[in-house]
């Protein structure tokens, strides 16, 4: 049974100081070779979810362990860590993905809205709560009907083009794609380029106009061309949507995040503004971490 939707009070939330204007170079002495932080200071903050003491284990394997952070619309919150750190499986469980392992057991608790997600349908869940993977998957289908899909998924019946058409093209620009498949929307999805492809998949997990967009390594298998479109979309989207992303680039998290969550063996290690955690961390593991010294 679905969970009945009541919105609950906006509740926004005191800002830090405003970051230095665009265009900061990285921080001296920071592991990586210069970057350009093309993001502001975030406008306004509201609370989405709410991560608290979420441990996973698969079967006696623990993968994640004590996790606690906000996530919230308005900024983007990147996970980074090596791989295996556990930050995947965190993301995953956000929209309860993870519950899909048999093996899988979660602790605490993850709430969206004040609502904790176990108490959402999973289906509705993921509708509020979307998900773009690694790899783009777009559908065997037209470039239309694969956005189209997800609207007629939600609809109790099958609706017409014609009524589908505003919503197929609100998404479509919200993804900084239709200006390019416009004067063809009938061309198979698969003939896209890559990063059209991915850019397209990141259209049908809007038009379900979710409150949460998961990112898990969007642009890993993208050209530096279309890396740098996916980025200036994600921070354009974060006005509308609570965006998380995993990523290993870490030029990436600190080009686009506001905020970054550093995990390392299950474990959270530190949380903080981006500037902060890549020009001063607190803890020595992210000091060597975002040095180069492992990952």
């Amino acid at each position: 049974m679905e969970l009945l939707r009541t919105p609950p009070p906006i509740r926004r939330l005191p800002l830090p100081d405003p970051e230095p204007a665009t265009e900061v170079m990285a921080p001296a002495g920071a592991g990586f070779s210069a970057a350009r932080r093309s993001i502001g200071a975030p406008q306004f903050s509201i609370r989405r979810m709410e991560v608290d003491g979420v441990s996973i284990s698969y079967g006696g394997k623990r993968a994640v362990r004590d996790v606690s952070l906000p996530i919230r619309q308005g900024e983007v919150l990147a996970l980074i860590g090596p791989s295996g750190c556990g930050k995947t499986t965190l993301l995953r469980s956000l929209n309860r993905l993870t519950e899909l392992t048999a093996t899988a057991r979660l602790e605490g608790s993850i709430r969206l809205d004040d609502v904790d997600v176990t108490l959402i349908e999973p289906t509705l869940l993921r509708r509020r709560v979307t998900m773009v993977f690694q790899q783009p998957n777009p559908f065997p289908m037209s470039v239309f009907d694969n956005v189209a899909y997800v609207l007629r998924e939600q609809g109790s019946r099958r609706a017409r083009r014609r009524t589908l058409e505003p919503a197929v093209h609100s998404a479509l620009q919200r993804a900084g794609l239709f200006d390019e498949v416009k004067d063809n929307l009938r061309h198979p999805a698969l003939k896209l380029s890559g990063g059209q492809q991915q850019r397209l998949c990141i259209a049908r997990a809007l038009a379900a106009e979710p409150e949460v967009l998961l990112l898990d390594e969007p642009c890993s298998a993208l050209d530096p061309q279309s890396t740098q479109v996916i980025e200036d979309l994600i921070v354009k989207l974060r006005d509308d949507v609570a965006v998380v992303i995993v990523t290993h680039n870490l030029q990436q998290a600190y080009r686009i995040a506001d905020h970054v969550a550093f995990m390392y063996l299950g474990d959270l290690v530190e949380y903080g503004g981006a500037t902060a955690l890549f020009g001063s961390p607190r803890e020595q593991r992210t000091r060597e971490y975002v040095s180069g010294a492992f990952g």
